[in-house]
Protein backbone atom coordinates (compact mmCIF):
# COMPACT_ATOMS: atom_id res chain seq x y z
CA UNK A 1 0.00 0.00 0.00
CA UNK A 2 1.51 3.54 -1.06
CA UNK A 3 0.21 7.12 -0.14
CA UNK A 4 0.57 9.03 -3.18
CA UNK A 5 -0.37 12.03 -1.64
CA UNK A 6 -2.01 14.61 0.85
CA UNK A 7 -4.28 17.85 0.32
CA UNK A 8 -4.14 20.61 2.71
CA UNK A 9 -8.05 21.08 1.84
CA UNK A 10 -10.48 19.65 -0.63
CA UNK A 11 -10.04 22.01 -3.24
CA UNK A 12 -6.58 20.80 -3.36
CA UNK A 13 -7.88 17.18 -2.77
CA UNK A 14 -10.07 17.45 -6.07
CA UNK A 15 -7.21 18.63 -8.65
CA UNK A 16 -5.09 15.52 -7.10
CA UNK A 17 -7.89 12.95 -7.21
CA UNK A 18 -7.87 13.86 -10.96
CA UNK A 19 -4.37 13.97 -10.97
CA UNK A 20 -3.17 10.70 -9.15
CA UNK A 21 -6.20 8.24 -9.58
CA UNK A 22 -6.04 7.01 -6.14
CA UNK A 23 -7.84 3.42 -5.26
CA UNK A 24 -8.84 5.28 -1.51
CA UNK A 25 -9.27 8.31 0.06
CA UNK A 26 -9.19 9.54 3.93
CA UNK A 27 -11.35 12.30 4.61
CA UNK A 28 -11.53 14.60 7.80
CA UNK A 29 -14.69 15.75 8.67
CA UNK A 30 -13.27 19.04 9.74
CA UNK A 31 -11.52 20.52 6.65
CA UNK A 32 -11.05 24.32 5.41
CA UNK A 33 -12.70 25.76 2.54
CA UNK A 34 -15.35 23.09 1.89
CA UNK A 35 -17.19 21.20 4.85
CA UNK A 36 -16.28 17.63 4.67
CA UNK A 37 -19.68 16.43 3.79
CA UNK A 38 -20.15 18.57 0.69
CA UNK A 39 -17.01 17.50 -0.28
CA UNK A 40 -18.13 14.09 -0.13
CA UNK A 41 -21.45 14.43 -1.46
CA UNK A 42 -19.89 16.51 -4.49
CA UNK A 43 -17.49 12.77 -4.59
CA UNK A 44 -20.05 10.40 -4.65
CA UNK A 45 -22.11 11.65 -7.53
CA UNK A 46 -19.75 12.87 -9.84
CA UNK A 47 -16.18 10.39 -9.13
CA UNK A 48 -18.05 7.58 -6.79
CA UNK A 49 -14.96 6.02 -4.95
CA UNK A 50 -13.99 4.20 -1.51
CA UNK A 51 -13.55 7.00 1.42
CA UNK A 52 -12.39 6.24 4.31
CA UNK A 53 -13.88 9.36 6.98
CA UNK A 54 -11.33 10.24 9.74
CA UNK A 55 -13.97 11.66 12.29
CA UNK A 56 -14.14 12.66 16.19
CA UNK A 57 -15.52 11.47 19.06
CA UNK A 58 -17.87 14.65 19.24
CA UNK A 59 -21.33 14.71 19.01
CA UNK A 60 -21.08 16.56 16.17
CA UNK A 61 -18.22 14.23 14.65
CA UNK A 62 -20.70 11.32 14.91
CA UNK A 63 -23.78 13.19 13.59
CA UNK A 64 -21.54 14.06 10.51
CA UNK A 65 -19.90 10.22 10.39
CA UNK A 66 -23.48 8.94 10.32
CA UNK A 67 -24.61 11.14 7.59
CA UNK A 68 -21.11 10.48 5.51
CA UNK A 69 -22.27 7.08 5.80
CA UNK A 70 -25.42 7.80 4.34
CA UNK A 71 -23.74 9.20 1.44
CA UNK A 72 -21.34 6.33 0.92
CA UNK A 73 -18.24 6.75 2.40
CA UNK A 74 -17.44 2.85 2.87
CA UNK A 75 -15.92 3.32 6.77
CA UNK A 76 -15.02 5.78 9.38
CA UNK A 77 -12.19 5.88 11.71
CA UNK A 78 -12.43 7.64 15.43
CA UNK A 79 -9.66 9.88 16.43
CA UNK A 80 -8.00 8.86 20.05
CA UNK A 81 -8.31 11.57 22.43
CA UNK A 82 -5.29 14.70 22.07
CA UNK A 83 -2.18 13.37 24.17
CA UNK A 84 -2.79 9.68 24.28
CA UNK A 85 0.60 8.42 22.04
CA UNK A 86 -0.79 4.80 22.46
CA UNK A 87 -4.07 6.44 20.89
CA UNK A 88 -2.32 7.62 17.76
CA UNK A 89 -0.17 4.28 17.20
CA UNK A 90 -3.48 2.38 17.51
CA UNK A 91 -5.08 5.27 15.16
CA UNK A 92 -2.23 4.69 12.43
CA UNK A 93 -2.88 0.33 12.27
CA UNK A 94 -7.16 1.03 12.10
CA UNK A 95 -6.49 3.25 9.33
CA UNK A 96 -4.30 1.10 7.14
CA UNK A 97 -6.55 -1.85 7.87
CA UNK A 98 -9.81 -0.02 7.01
CA UNK A 99 -8.36 1.41 4.07
CA UNK A 100 -7.34 -2.53 2.52
CA UNK A 101 -10.54 -3.62 3.43
CA UNK A 102 -12.08 -0.26 1.63
CA UNK A 103 -9.91 -1.22 -1.77
CA UNK A 104 -12.12 -3.47 -2.26
CA UNK A 105 -15.33 -2.87 -1.49
CA UNK A 106 -18.05 -1.85 -3.75
CA UNK A 107 -19.26 1.65 -4.47
CA UNK A 108 -22.02 2.67 -6.31
CA UNK A 109 -22.63 6.61 -7.48
CA UNK A 110 -24.89 8.70 -5.13
CA UNK A 111 -28.64 9.32 -6.25
CA UNK A 112 -29.90 12.83 -6.11
CA UNK A 113 -32.86 12.13 -3.90
CA UNK A 114 -35.59 14.89 -4.77
CA UNK A 115 -37.84 16.51 -2.10
CA UNK A 116 -41.11 14.57 -3.21
CA UNK A 117 -43.90 12.64 -1.47
CA UNK A 118 -42.82 10.46 1.18
CA UNK A 119 -39.62 12.52 1.46
CA UNK A 120 -39.04 15.35 4.06
CA UNK A 121 -36.11 18.01 2.92
CA UNK A 122 -34.97 15.26 0.36
CA UNK A 123 -34.40 12.49 3.37
CA UNK A 124 -36.82 9.53 3.44
CA UNK A 125 -40.08 10.24 5.60
CA UNK A 126 -40.96 7.36 8.42
CA UNK A 127 -44.11 5.59 8.68
CA UNK A 128 -46.11 6.45 11.57
CA UNK A 129 -45.06 4.38 14.83
CA UNK A 130 -48.34 3.36 15.11
CA UNK A 131 -48.98 1.37 11.78
CA UNK A 132 -49.68 -2.24 12.48
CA UNK A 133 -49.47 -4.92 9.76
CA UNK A 134 -48.43 -8.43 11.28
CA UNK A 135 -50.35 -9.84 14.26
CA UNK A 136 -50.11 -11.49 16.89
CA UNK A 137 -48.71 -14.70 15.41
CA UNK A 138 -45.09 -13.56 14.39
CA UNK A 139 -44.76 -11.87 17.80
CA UNK A 140 -42.85 -15.33 19.29
CA UNK A 141 -40.08 -14.89 17.16
CA UNK A 142 -37.32 -12.65 17.92
CA UNK A 143 -35.16 -10.89 15.02
CA UNK A 144 -31.08 -11.31 15.14
CA UNK A 145 -28.93 -8.99 12.37
CA UNK A 146 -25.62 -9.08 12.51
CA UNK A 147 -23.15 -6.28 10.43
CA UNK A 148 -19.80 -4.35 9.61
CA UNK A 149 -18.41 -2.63 7.15
CA UNK A 150 -21.33 -1.03 5.14
CA UNK A 151 -23.90 -2.09 7.83
CA UNK A 152 -24.89 0.93 8.58
CA UNK A 153 -27.08 1.52 5.35
CA UNK A 154 -27.66 -2.04 5.28
CA UNK A 155 -29.49 -2.33 8.32
CA UNK A 156 -31.22 0.81 7.41
CA UNK A 157 -32.48 -0.36 3.96
CA UNK A 158 -34.12 -3.50 6.14
CA UNK A 159 -35.43 -1.68 9.05
CA UNK A 160 -37.37 1.40 7.11
CA UNK A 161 -39.24 -1.55 5.00
CA UNK A 162 -40.79 -3.51 8.45
CA UNK A 163 -44.02 -1.82 10.10
CA UNK A 164 -44.15 -1.26 13.79
CA UNK A 165 -45.55 -3.79 15.07
CA UNK A 166 -42.72 -5.94 14.24
CA UNK A 167 -41.21 -8.43 16.80
CA UNK A 168 -38.18 -7.05 18.99
CA UNK A 169 -34.36 -6.80 16.48
CA UNK A 170 -31.65 -7.57 18.30
CA UNK A 171 -28.53 -5.70 16.24
CA UNK A 172 -24.98 -6.01 15.97
CA UNK A 173 -22.94 -3.81 13.89
CA UNK A 174 -19.19 -3.57 14.38
CA UNK A 175 -18.89 0.51 15.93
CA UNK A 176 -16.80 1.89 18.61
CA UNK A 177 -17.78 3.35 21.64
CA UNK A 178 -19.90 6.89 21.16
CA UNK A 179 -21.43 6.45 17.62
CA UNK A 180 -23.92 3.33 18.09
CA UNK A 181 -26.57 6.49 20.09
CA UNK A 182 -26.17 8.25 17.39
CA UNK A 183 -26.32 5.32 14.83
CA UNK A 184 -29.53 3.93 16.78
CA UNK A 185 -31.04 7.61 17.30
CA UNK A 186 -31.17 8.26 13.36
CA UNK A 187 -32.86 5.06 12.97
CA UNK A 188 -35.61 6.43 14.94
CA UNK A 189 -36.09 9.09 12.94
CA UNK A 190 -36.55 6.89 9.75
CA UNK A 191 -38.28 3.35 11.10
CA UNK A 192 -42.29 2.65 12.04
CA UNK A 193 -40.97 0.79 15.13
CA UNK A 194 -38.62 2.39 17.85
CA UNK A 195 -34.74 2.21 17.79
CA UNK A 196 -32.88 2.15 20.72
CA UNK A 197 -29.52 1.43 21.86
CA UNK A 198 -29.49 -1.88 24.16
CA UNK A 199 -29.40 -0.98 27.59
CA UNK A 200 -28.52 -4.04 30.43
CA UNK A 201 -31.19 -5.66 32.07
CA UNK A 202 -34.31 -4.31 30.52
CA UNK A 203 -36.37 -6.11 28.65
CA UNK A 204 -37.01 -7.44 24.97
CA UNK A 205 -40.07 -5.61 23.78
CA UNK A 206 -42.00 -5.85 20.04
CA UNK A 207 -42.34 -2.99 18.19
CA UNK A 208 -38.57 -2.11 19.04
CA UNK A 209 -34.76 -2.86 17.06
CA UNK A 210 -32.18 -2.98 19.92
CA UNK A 211 -28.45 -1.65 18.95
CA UNK A 212 -25.43 -3.04 20.50
CA UNK A 213 -23.30 -0.42 22.64
CA UNK A 214 -19.96 0.32 20.68
CA UNK A 215 -17.54 -1.23 23.05
CA UNK A 216 -19.25 -3.43 24.77
CA UNK A 217 -21.00 -7.08 24.11
CA UNK A 218 -24.67 -7.66 23.61
CA UNK A 219 -26.92 -10.68 23.76
CA UNK A 220 -30.06 -12.14 25.45
CA UNK A 221 -30.76 -13.95 27.91
CA UNK A 222 -34.19 -15.58 29.53
CA UNK A 223 -35.04 -14.28 33.11
CA UNK A 224 -37.84 -15.03 34.98
CA UNK A 225 -39.59 -15.72 31.64
CA UNK A 226 -38.59 -12.74 30.40
CA UNK A 227 -36.41 -11.81 27.69
CA UNK A 228 -33.82 -9.07 28.84
CA UNK A 229 -30.65 -7.26 27.36
CA UNK A 230 -26.99 -8.72 28.31
CA UNK A 231 -24.59 -5.92 27.75
CA UNK A 232 -21.21 -6.13 29.30
CA UNK A 233 -17.37 -5.06 29.19
CA UNK A 234 -16.54 -8.52 28.34
CA UNK A 235 -13.33 -9.77 26.25
CA UNK A 236 -13.20 -8.91 22.57
CA UNK A 237 -14.49 -12.25 20.25
CA UNK A 238 -13.70 -12.37 16.73
CA UNK A 239 -11.40 -9.25 17.83
CA UNK A 240 -14.65 -7.56 18.18
CA UNK A 241 -16.71 -5.85 20.86
CA UNK A 242 -19.13 -6.20 19.80
CA UNK A 243 -19.32 -9.52 18.05
CA UNK A 244 -21.97 -10.79 16.16
CA UNK A 245 -20.72 -13.75 17.68
CA UNK A 246 -22.07 -13.30 20.93
CA UNK A 247 -25.22 -12.07 19.87
CA UNK A 248 -25.73 -15.00 17.45
CA UNK A 249 -24.84 -17.60 19.96
CA UNK A 250 -27.38 -16.25 22.40
CA UNK A 251 -29.70 -16.75 19.89
CA UNK A 252 -29.19 -20.36 19.18
CA UNK A 253 -29.08 -21.02 22.96
CA UNK A 254 -32.00 -19.31 23.62
CA UNK A 255 -34.73 -18.58 21.24
CA UNK A 256 -33.61 -21.88 18.64
CA UNK A 257 -36.98 -22.39 16.56
CA UNK A 258 -37.97 -18.41 17.57
CA UNK A 259 -35.26 -17.02 16.14
CA UNK A 260 -34.48 -15.61 12.23
CA UNK A 261 -31.18 -14.64 11.68
CA UNK A 262 -29.78 -12.22 9.30
CA UNK A 263 -26.24 -11.37 8.25
CA UNK A 264 -25.31 -8.01 6.30
CA UNK A 265 -22.04 -7.16 4.68
CA UNK A 266 -18.99 -6.98 6.39
CA UNK A 267 -15.60 -7.84 6.45
CA UNK A 268 -14.29 -10.93 7.87
CA UNK A 269 -15.95 -14.42 9.40
CA UNK A 270 -17.48 -12.83 12.51
CA UNK A 271 -20.58 -14.27 13.42
CA UNK A 272 -20.55 -17.06 10.79
CA UNK A 273 -20.10 -20.28 13.10
CA UNK A 274 -22.85 -18.83 15.26
CA UNK A 275 -25.29 -18.04 13.10
CA UNK A 276 -24.82 -22.10 11.33
CA UNK A 277 -25.31 -22.77 15.76
CA UNK A 278 -28.53 -21.05 15.36
CA UNK A 279 -29.39 -22.78 11.73
CA UNK A 280 -28.65 -26.17 14.14
CA UNK A 281 -30.79 -25.08 16.53
CA UNK A 282 -33.83 -24.26 14.43
CA UNK A 283 -33.59 -20.70 13.20
CA UNK A 284 -34.08 -19.67 10.18
CA UNK A 285 -31.08 -17.72 8.16
CA UNK A 286 -31.21 -14.91 5.60
CA UNK A 287 -27.69 -14.02 4.01
CA UNK A 288 -27.31 -10.68 1.98
CA UNK A 289 -25.95 -11.68 -1.57
CA UNK A 290 -22.45 -10.48 -3.01
CA UNK A 291 -23.93 -8.16 -5.59
CA UNK A 292 -25.97 -6.15 -2.82
CA UNK A 293 -23.08 -5.81 -0.36
CA UNK A 294 -20.34 -3.13 0.10
CA UNK A 295 -18.18 -5.84 1.64
CA UNK A 296 -18.83 -9.54 1.41
CA UNK A 297 -16.58 -11.17 3.40
CA UNK A 298 -19.01 -12.06 6.53
CA UNK A 299 -21.85 -13.00 4.24
CA UNK A 300 -19.28 -15.32 2.41
CA UNK A 301 -18.09 -17.12 5.13
CA UNK A 302 -21.89 -17.81 6.56
CA UNK A 303 -22.89 -19.62 3.26
CA UNK A 304 -19.41 -21.30 3.30
CA UNK A 305 -20.48 -22.59 7.08
CA UNK A 306 -23.66 -24.18 5.70
CA UNK A 307 -25.46 -21.21 7.62
CA UNK A 308 -27.96 -20.03 4.93
CA UNK A 309 -31.37 -20.60 3.92
CA UNK A 310 -32.04 -17.95 1.75
CA UNK A 311 -29.37 -15.35 0.24
CA UNK A 312 -31.07 -12.28 -1.09
CA UNK A 313 -30.31 -8.50 -2.54
CA UNK A 314 -30.33 -6.78 0.69
CA UNK A 315 -33.50 -4.44 -0.81
CA UNK A 316 -35.20 -8.38 -0.81
CA UNK A 317 -34.97 -9.16 2.96
CA UNK A 318 -37.71 -7.31 4.96
CA UNK A 319 -40.03 -8.38 2.66
CA UNK A 320 -38.37 -12.11 3.14
CA UNK A 321 -38.28 -11.54 7.05
CA UNK A 322 -42.68 -10.96 6.82
CA UNK A 323 -42.72 -14.01 5.26
CA UNK A 324 -41.20 -15.71 7.86
CA UNK A 325 -43.02 -14.04 10.23
CA UNK A 326 -46.29 -14.50 8.53
CA UNK A 327 -45.62 -18.35 8.48
CA UNK A 328 -46.83 -20.76 10.85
Amino acid sequence: MVCVGAASDPLVAREMIRELDPDVITLDVEMPKMDGIEFLSRLMRLRPMPVVMISTLTERGTEVTMRALELGAVDFVAKPKAGLADGFSALAAQIVEKIRIAASARVKRAAVQPTGAGQVGGRPQAPPKEVKLLGARSHDKLIFIGASTGGTEAIKEVLTRLPSDVPAILITQHMPAGFTRSFADRLNTLCAMTVKEAEAGERILSGYAYIAPGGRQFSVERRSGSLVAVVEDSALVNRHKPSVEVLFRSAALVLRTHAIGVMLTGMGSDGARAMREMKDAGSYNIVQDEASSVVFGMPREAIAHGAANEILSVTLIAAALLAQLKSP
